[in-house]
């Protein structure tokens, strides 16, 4: 054992037990008995197996992972917030499991099995949707920490930014400008943010007692191809906004994309906002003027939190944290036309 790290083979044999049980005590503890459980974990410790990680982990009954559910694992908007989450994750020995949801029949199926088999201590839900368990009444959730979209109906803690009062500000800009018709590009009418940004919209542009013509709000589903095909009724209409508030930006590259396609100069003949300032927002042609929202640090607050409800069960209450935004002024948007 001197000149050698320990293998699971050396843990079973300290332990009495065969390889297969010391794995089901690691990764399925709940189906090995509390006893064969802790001899199991004296004798991780007695050999060094792993640092002692999995020990410390049986010892507390923990995974020590973390479920994070996202919607769609290669959109740019989540990079930083499971950056944030595992940094803060890591720095109290946690790692990330992530679940991604889109379009996935079998998700419900692997959600569950991951809360029944213990395989995490608590889940991070960014795709605004809560796992169910269907008829699985005998297994309850872990802790829950919502994360950048709030859950309607749901009394979780959440952490997120004011997405009515942030794409207030971006239509507040364009009024100052001296925009005066000015539409929105909206997400899934369904979806919270869809409708936390369009009230936010509608709100300033009914402070200015300005007019919103029904055709100026279009939809869409975030996604570029959904602002391309808002351009397009955008450049069907005989009376067309001056500037355009996007939900988000990939919503905005589209529209601003499928414009200067056609000859149409962003910003001299139409200024469009974003909204998340991802990475590419600065580097687009013209650079976006953008709603930025502090992705890393939601994802570090999201975090911390969770591990304070699952380190202190009971201590934590519910709460809301909301962090502020900013509105990056950048190419994108100018004074109207005369």
């Amino acid at each position: 054992m001197k000149n050698r790290a320990a293998t699971v083979q050396d843990v079973a044999r300290a332990a009495g037990v065969s390889t297969a049980t010391v794995s089901r005590a690691i990764n399925e503890p709940d189906k090995v008995s509390e006893e064969t459980r802790q001899r199991v974990a004296d004798a991780i410790a007695a050999t060094r197996y792993t640092l002692n990680e999995a020990a410390r982990s049986l010892r507390m009954n923990r995974s020590r992972m973390l479920l994070v559910t996202v919607p769609d694992i290669g959109n740019p908007y989540f990079s930083l917030l499971l950056a944030g989450m595992e940094e803060t994750a890591s720095q109290q020995g946690y790692n990330l499991l992530i679940a991604n949801t889109n379009c996935d029949p079998h998700v419900e199926h692997r959600l569950y099995d991951y809360v029944r088999s213990n395989r995490a201590d608590g889940i991070l839900i960014l795709d605004g949707t809560l796992p169910s368990l269907g008829e699985q009444s005998d297994t309850a959730l872990p802790p829950v920490v919502v994360v950048s979209e709030r859950i309607e109906g749901a009394e979780l803690p959440t952490v997120c930014v004011d997405n009515a009062a942030a794409l207030a500000s971006a239509t507040q800009h364009l009024l100052q400008l001296g925009h005066q018709r000015i539409g929105h590009l909206s997400g899934p009418l369904a979806n919270v943010l869809t409708k936390e940004r369009l009230a936010g919209f509608r709100q300033a542009m009914a402070d200015t007692a300005l007019p919103v013509a029904d055709s100026w709000v279009y939809s869409g589903d975030f996604s570029m191809d959904a602002g391309a095909a808002a351009a397009r009724q955008w450049l069907a209409q005989t009376e067309r906004p001056t500037a355009i508030t996007c939900a988000n930006d990939e919503l905005a590259f589209g529209f601003i994309d499928e414009v200067r396609r056609h000859g149409i100069r962003v910003p001299e003949q139409v200024s469009v906002v974003g909204f998340d300032d991802i990475q590419f927002a600065a580097r687009f042609y013209p650079a976006l003027t953008t709603i930025h929202q502090p992705r890393k640090e939601i994802g570090r607050q999201a975090a911390a939190l969770l591990l304070d409800l699952i380190n202190q069960p009971g201590k934590v209450k519910k709460q809301e944290i909301v962090l502020g935004t900013e509105l990056v002024i950048r190419e994108s948007t100018a004074a109207p036309a005369s």
